[in-house]
Formats: structure tokens, sequence, C-alpha cells
């Protein structure tokens, strides 16, 4: 299995955007969405049109069985107005057209269509979580905080999993040369 990486550069998250958009308008949901809440794919995919209603977007994570609330920003808000327009509440927020919502695998294949098209590799359907923890952490400076966030046991491996300790060990190898 690869490891995925976080999405670092803003430019890279707007030729995302814009890539995602022009195949489809839920494309460009899913991943909006994901790097703005950090939920797992597992936990969003199911996600109903009644779930974005309210100020908060709460699941029972499917990994650790705890209930978790995210709190809808103004800007989230905007974007899911928009993208909810005339659906039904129990509508699924990632409609399949076989039924249902989209899978994880095919999810997978929606962001690296897209990633392939914009140079980025190393793209998974975790890197909308990662690339929320990557820029939440790089703007607050609190791990702690994130660590709850994600319900990770330990602040390192919350640092090691959106790539900060990569990044930090090689900012320490950039000018090192004997």
């Amino acid at each position: 299995m690869k490891t995925v990486q976080p999405i670092r550069d803003h430019a890279k998250i707007d030729a995302m955007k814009k890539a995602l958009l022009c195949k489809s308008e839920r494309n460009y949901f899913l991943f909006v969405l994901g790097i703005n809440v950090g939920m797992r794919i597992s936990d969003l995919l199911p996600l109903r049109i009644g779930d974005l209603m309210g100020t908060h977007l709460v699941v029972q994570e499917k990994k650790t069985g705890k209930r978790k609330r995210f709190f809808i920003n103004n800007q989230l808000r905007h974007e899911i107005e928009q993208y909810t327009v005339g659906r039904a509440p129990e509508e699924y927020v990632f409609p399949s057209r076989k039924g249902g919502h989209i899978s994880r695998i095919q999810a997978y294949y929606i962001l690296n269509d897209a990633a392939r098209e914009v140079g980025l590799d190393n793209i998974g359907t975790h890197t909308l979580r990662k690339t929320f923890g990557y820029f939440h952490y790089k703007r607050y400076k609190d791990v702690a905080l994130l660590q709850q966030l994600f319900n990770h046991a330990s602040p390192s491996i919350t640092l090691r999993y959106i790539g900060i300790t990569q990044d930090e060990i090689d900012d320490t190898l950039a000018d090192f040369f004997l």
C-alpha cells in the first residue's frame, strides 16, 4: 500500500478544485467538503443532504465508533447551499449512477484522475483528511487540538500523519552538506 500525502500548496488545491469541477459538481464538492472537515472518506461518502443542514456535521465514526461534531463555517455553508439546492434531505450527498452513494474506490479514482491532470502524485482518499490536518496545523500550530480532532493516540502520530515530521526532516537536510 502506498503512502499518500497532503496537498501542501494552495495553487495545487485550486487546480484540483478546477479539474474536479470540470468533471462534475459532485466530484468538486467531495474534495471541498473533505479538505474542510477532515473526516475519513468512510464517514463522508454515506452522508445525506439532511446531514449538512445544521450548524455542525455530526457523524458516528465508522473506524472508532465515536460520535464526532464538525463545525460548518460560513464559507463551507455557502458551498453546501450551492451544492444542495433543490435536493431532498434523504438523498445521498455523493450519489452513484448505480444507486446509493459512490464507493471508496470510485472516490479514489476521481481524486487520482484530477491529481494526475494537475501534476500531483501520492494522492488518495486520505489526502483530503491529511490536507485538512496539514493546513490546520500550519495555521494554528496546535498539535494537541488536531490530535483530538483526529482521535490519534499521540502528537507524534498526528505530525507524522499530516506529513509535518517528514517536512521537518527534509528542512534539516536542505542545506546540510559535509
